[in-house]
């Protein structure tokens, strides 16, 4: 029955918020936004029209609340809610919380949603309707698995074993297993990070096809029965079977191919009488053969990819559906055009392995290209919390072949002016700019063949020395501009030799030393002690050094956060702390301290004060944006301290345990010493 939708509320937060937000000014639709304490300086939550405050920070005190959620709604007149991605949008029961409301809910029935929720019903569905599928088991949330059972389902499906949340995404309560002996923790854990993530402890294990190519079919129904594709999208490139760079369509896919796939997506769709925008989901292996995973029954991160090449926005798609609209002749017969590539910009060290992080987003700006599209959840001046994912934004490139749209997207985030919080941008340019990628030989194996430290070298000594440079002089053009007197002279100028200026820099946890001398002869300085070839100084004022070094001349952008300089070039991007000249010897660590290595939340001790503990044993587990994080012991020893518990909220560098070598017991004197001594 055709309904009218005048104010949609989104039930979600960051990016799809604001996304979901632009569709509906376009439509004359009034928006609503929620959030929660943690996201009230965000500016999705500033994008609507109205906001509803969600107290508190977790996902389970906030967007996973649907009974808040529906209040919100009533409490602001939305007819509709949108569920984005991640937290309730594959929530069956959510679904009919909105339909008991009377609030039309935008995506898929609840008997879709509930097909695909039991995996084993949902495989068993999609081989009647004659999809291949692969072998699989099913561990509901309800009590505990058996490790009997477990090790039994494991060794029948075969390893290795992939253990995935059933409800949900992103790569979260995801794990493989090798050997059967590993299957009980795999599970126990990811039912921990899947409850967590998305309210439901719910796993499978399933055949796990080594370095697939992860290949995906957009799929929209209407509710008169109709369901039409959209053509496919290469989600191959993945860190902990998490996609970080999509593109459509699949380099690899012909239109042999394209055409089986799509087809047994469209089957799929039909045999679950899919409504909305969908996404089911396949493994192609190396033969060509390709096999069901899931049918994702909402809007997938990846869709700006999918309207960059047909022209159709999907939201809109989403909406005119929901309020009761058929799939129009412009969507069922749409085309492809272009290529589009995205990369998820996370808040992640690569280099820690691929470790979360949070903190403050001083500075991010991408300059206005044609043929890029930023659908960003932060802005300069707001900070990255613990308490959800971490992606930052989606960056995607288009371009009329996929080398174009490679290259755009490349230097598009090469030059981009990302200070604060460490992000996976060196990581996603390599990878954009590498030989494997540029030819489209890629597969969900393609990062463990392409280690981070040969993907992203070390920087260059020569960039090393611009950079350090370039922040010793910038700093030095901001004290002489605060001087009472000759604030006009040249940074560090002197009349007559002296002492040269120096500055003091941690880079990646090593020390760099700078010297520098500007008088009447020129510019002279070292950096880490070597002399630094051909410099001529051009300008330096706080932000920005114009510089001549080796008979090259760069302009180096030098932005300064507190003690910290933020340095950005043609040669790369670099962060440099200034040291302390004083610092406080109490602040050092105890010998043996493990550290937290990002704020989050202690969920699992395994280690009491006096146990001995071999190398590589876990001592804690800490969640950190919705994923476990194990802290392990660097070598055997005896836990001697143990200042944190479960519950237990820790800051980046905490100290969480204290293992220490054991004590050398000094061997017995039996006179035998002696008595060689004596004869000697």
């Amino acid at each position: 029955m055709p309904v009218t939708i005048k104010k949609l509320l989104v039930a979600n937060r960051g990016e799809i918020a604001s996304r979901v937000f632009r569709t509906c000014r376009s439509m004359d639709i009034a928006t609503v936004a929620v959030y929660s304490d943690a996201d009230s300086a965000l500016p999705f939550a500033s994008d609507a029209d109205e906001a509803v405050h969600l107290p508190g920070n977790t996902p389970g005190e906030t967007y996973l609340r649907g009974d808040l959620l529906i209040e919100a709604a009533r409490r602001t007149g939305a007819d509709a809610i949108h569920p984005g991605y991640g937290f309730l949008s594959e929530n069956a029961g959510f679904a009919r919380q909105c339909a008991a409301a009377g609030i039309t809910f935008v995506g898929p029935t609840p008997a879709a949603i509930d097909a695909m929720g039991s995996k084993i019903a949902a495989k068993e569905l999609m081989r009647e309707a004659g999809v291949p599928v692969l072998p699989g088991a099913v561990f509901d949330s309800d009590s505990e698995p058996d490790a009997g059972e477990l090790r039994a389902a494991a060794a029948e499906i075969g390893t290795p074993v992939l253990v995935k949340a059933a409800f949900g995404g992103g790569g979260r309560g995801m794990r493989i297993v090798h050997t059967l002996d590993d299957v009980v923790e795999a599970v126990a854990s990811a039912r921990r990070e899947a409850a967590s993530a998305f309210g439901n402890g719910t796993v499978f294990l399933e055949r796990f096809v080594e370095s697939p190519r992860h290949i995906e079919v957009q799929i929209v129904g209407d509710q008169a029965g109709t369901v039409v594709h959209l053509f496919e999208r290469e989600c191959s490139i993945q860190r902990r079977y998490q996609k970080i760079i999509e593109e459509a369509p699949s380099p690899v896919v012909d239109d042999t191919l394209r055409a089986q796939l799509c087809q047994a997506a469209v089957t799929a769709g039909k045999a679950i009488g899919y409504v909305g925008a969908g996404t089911v989901e396949f493994v192609l292996d190396a033969s060509g053969s390709f096999y069901f995973l899931e049918v994702n029954t909402r809007l997938q991160v990846e869709h700006p990819v999918t309207e960059l090449i047909t022209g159709v926005d999907l939201v809109k798609l989403q909406l005119d559906i929901a309020a009761g609209a058929p799939i129009p002749a412009e969507v069922s017969q749409a085309h492809m055009s272009g290529h589009a590539i995205e990369a998820r910009l996370y808040a992640e060290d690569v280099a820690a392995g691929y470790l979360p992080t949070s903190g403050d987003v001083h500075t991010f700006e991408f300059a206005a290209d044609d043929g890029l599209r930023i659908d960003a959840g932060f802005a300069s001046g707001t900070r990255v919390s613990t308490f959800y994912d971490s992606m930052l934004a989606k960056v995607i490139g288009f371009g009329a072949t996929r080398d174009d749209a490679r290259r755009r997207l490349a230097g598009s985030l090469s030059r981009a002016r990302l200070h604060g919080v460490t992000t996976n941008r060196d990581l996603l340019v390599a990878v954009l700019r590498e030989d494997e990628f540029a030819a489209g030989a890629i597969d969900t194996g393609y990062l463990g063949r392409h280690p981070y430290d040969e993907l992203v070298p070390a920087r260059a000594a020569d960039a090393l020395a611009v950079h350090a440079l370039a922040a010793a002089l910038a700093g030095q053009a901001g004290r002489r501009r605060q001087a009472p007197v000759l604030a006009g002279l040249p940074s560090g100028f002197r009349n007559n030799p002296s002492a040269p200026q120096t500055a003091s820099y941690q880079r990646n946890g090593t020390p760099v030393e700078v010297t520098y001398r500007l008088d009447r002869d020129g510019l002279t300085a070292t950096v880490a002690g070597e002399p630094v070839p051909g410099l001529t100084l051009l300008s330096a004022a706080p932000d920005r050094v114009d510089l001549v070094c080796g008979g090259v001349r760069r302009i180096v952008e030098v932005t300064r956060i507190g003690m910290t300089a933020y340095v950005d070039s043609p040669l790369g991007h670099d962060v440099l702390a200034e040291t302390e000249r004083f610092p406080d010897p109490s602040a050092a660590a105890h010998a043996g301290s493990l550290l937290a290595p990002m704020p989050g939340t202690v969920v699992r001790v395994a280690a009491a004060v006096g146990d001995s503990v071999a190398a590589g044993a876990t001592i804690i587990t800490i969640e950190a944006m919705k994923m476990e994080h194990a802290i392990r012991t660097p070598a055997a020893g005896v836990v001697t301290a143990l200042p944190v518990a479960v519950g237990t909220q820790v800051d980046s560098g905490t100290v969480l345990a204290v293992v220490e070598e054991p004590a050398v017991s000094p061997e017995p004197d039996t006179g035998e010493r002696a008595g060689k001594e004596e004869r000697q």
